[in-house]
């Protein structure tokens, strides 16, 4: 009688002990429904391409469920793990009643982002920063940054119809969907994000300065020149830290705060009249260029106006802000994507027979 107590005994205390276990793991697994969307891709710079052979990942928000907050994760340069693997970048999605993350991936080809304007090549379909050739990938300098030295390039220019800035797909958000090539990229053979990149997710994690609730939507680093390097010299800032030519200068808010027109590099063709109508070019370019900032610098200062009138609280003063900040920084990397591809033009005739172009 004695025995069969205590096996019962025992039989119980493992039924427990198995009945929270199964409850702790569940806990584990439990995430806190997110019912609110990310803040808009901000606007920002592209830092130049390190060297031959890096890829641009472009920046999202991600979610610390730990801390209940999204932080931006800058983009960055990356090697791929193969030659003719590209990046589809990860994106937010309205599903069942809340918000939930699409992971990234390497592959052959681009599948679905959701639709969302990631800038820099990713529109919200398809693909323009570059592409493989005979296990080399040539890079669009209409849409990519890469250094001078470069010869594997080529210009073509890319008509952007989604201007949107949107970073969430459904529930409000950008209405798209899937077409068959893009989900059937989704079910080819594919990898993950490298280690470099799961290291640079941890980085801006664990960096206050990346948290929506601290930078309202205006992350301290927008971008990287490699993963991780959240302090070199490639690091694009952003928020309280941004600055109008990334290195010293006032903040990014409105025109007025930019640095003089960028201008291309004077012309020196050899031939007299050659350099007279290049250099006639950027003058109007530049004129140009700057009637812009005027024009937009009027608007922004009567929206002020307006919020003076209405005597706008704090909330309704900082989102203007925040808008004239994207609005500042998109026409900034219109104009400098101008003034780029001018001088690409111009030096086209005399340049070497390394590139490629169509």
């Amino acid at each position: 009688m004695r025995f069969a107590l205590v096996v019962r005994s025992m039989l119980v205390a493992i039924l427990l002990i198995g009945v929270l276990s199964v409850s702790g793991a569940a806990m584990a697994q439990v995430r806190v429904a997110i019912t609110v969307g990310p803040p808009v891709i901000p606007v920002y710079e592209q830092p130049i391409c390190p060297g031959d052979g890096y890829f641009w990942t472009p920046g999202y928000w991600d979610y610390d469920y730990d801390a209940s907050d999204y932080f931006w994760v800058p983009g960055t340069w990356v090697q791929p793990p193969e030659a003719g693997f590209l990046w589809t970048p990860g994106w937010w999605g309205w599903n069942g009643g809340a918000f939930a993350f699409n992971a990234g991936f390497w592959g052959p080809t681009i599948g679905f982002y959701g639709g969302i304007n990631y800038g820099f090549g990713y529109f919200g379909n398809g693909f323009w920063g570059g592409r493989w050739e005979g296990g080399h990938f040539f890079y669009n300098t209409s849409v990519w940054h890469v250094g001078g030295d470069f010869h594997n390039v080529y210009n073509e220019h890319v008509d952007i119809r989604n201007d949107s800035h949107v970073s969430f797909n459904g529930h409000g958000g950008i209405d798209a969907r899937p077409t068959r090539e893009e989900e059937a990229a989704g079910r080819d053979r594919h990898v993950g994000p490298v280690a470099a990149q799961t290291q640079h997710r941890d980085a801006a994690r664990s960096d206050p300065q990346q948290r929506a609730s601290f930078n309202h939507g205006q992350p301290g680093v927008m971008a990287t020149a490699r993963p991780g390097d959240f302090k070199g010299n490639g690091a694009v800032r952003g928020g309280e830290a941004g600055r109008a030519d990334n290195g010293g200068g006032r903040s990014v808010v409105h025109p007025k705060d930019l640095p003089a027109v960028q201008r291309a590099a004077a012309p020196n063709t050899g031939d007299a009249k050659q350099d007279q109508k290049y250099q006639k070019e950027q003058d109007k370019l530049a004129a140009s260029q700057q009637k812009e900032r005027d024009n937009l610098q009027k608007q922004q200062d009567k929206e002020h106006q307006q919020l003076a009138k209405q005597k706008a609280d704090d909330s309704r003063t900082q989102q203007v802000e925040q808008k004239h900040t994207q609005q500042t920084q998109q026409l900034q990397q219109r104009h400098t994507q101008q003034t780029q591809q001018m001088q690409q033009r111009q030096s086209a005739p005399r340049a070497s027979g390394g590139g490629r172009s169509r």
